[in-house]
């Protein structure tokens, strides 16, 4: 059976929040460059993060050997203000962390098919495992675009899947998206299960007994499991 790991620690506000995880990732990635002398960092989208991206751009350290790509990818161009990779490059790739080096997962230009060949190739050309994946997590409770109910999940949540990359059609019937398998995610050698650093909100969590309740989640709280 998987253990889990929790450690929990309290802060005044989200700002605060971002400088400590942002200090935290810094010293992850470093001791991943002394280990393999390179690191990959797997992260997600949204609004939320946006403080601890660009906490993170600057901390000082060998930001060309670190290697970032993202969870998921809304199937948008690269100026779409829905684009993650956009969010990226204005928010974490600035600054010291100008320097490392960006995979990307969407490509408009492309066909469908030929978009999701040509992502599973880069992917694949990262120095995998991630050595960290940082993970949000949606109001539904699905983290990169595992969607529940979804009908690709069981293949996409593979440890063992076929492809690093899916395509995966998104619920809100809006932007269908692309997403790391479980092949890529699951290998990773941390993994932030959820990260918090916006309002306050009810998440939906199941109990023992396998009913379905509600737990608040804000600003004062970092989780951080691996599993």
């Amino acid at each position: 059976m998987t253990n889990l790991k929790f450690a929990r620690r309290e802060f005044a506000d989200g700002a605060a929040l971002a400088e400590a995880f942002a200090d935290w990732t810094a010293a992850l990635l470093r001791d991943a460059i002394a280990a393999r002398g390179i690191a990959l960092l797997v992260i997600s989208g949204g609004s939320t993060p946006k403080r601890y991206f660009a906490a993170l751009s600057r901390r000082d350290f060998d930001w060309s050997r670190v290697a970032v790509t993202l969870a998921d990818e809304r199937r948008v161009p690269d100026d779409s203000p829905r684009s993650n990779a956009r969010l990226v490059r204005e928010t974490l790739l600035q600054n010291n962390a100008a320097k490392a080096q960006f995979c990307a997962l969407a490509d408009s230009r492309l066909s469908p098919e030929q978009e999701l060949a040509s992502a599973a190739a880069r992917v694949a050309a990262l120095p995998l495992p991630p050595d960290l994946a940082v993970l949000g997590m949606g109001d539904d409770g699905h983290t990169a675009s595992w969607f529940p109910h979804s009908t690709v999940l069981p293949e996409v949540i593979d440890a063992a899947a076929r492809a690093l990359v899916a395509a995966v059609p998104a619920p809100d019937k809006l932007e269908p998206r692309l997403t790391l398998t479980g092949r890529a995610l699951l290998r990773a050698r941390l993994r932030c299960r959820s990260k918090v650093l916006g309002k306050p909100r009810r998440l939906p969590a199941r109990s023992k007994t396998g009913r379905w309740r509600t737990c608040r989640s804000g600003p004062r709280y970092a989780r951080r499991a691996n599993v």
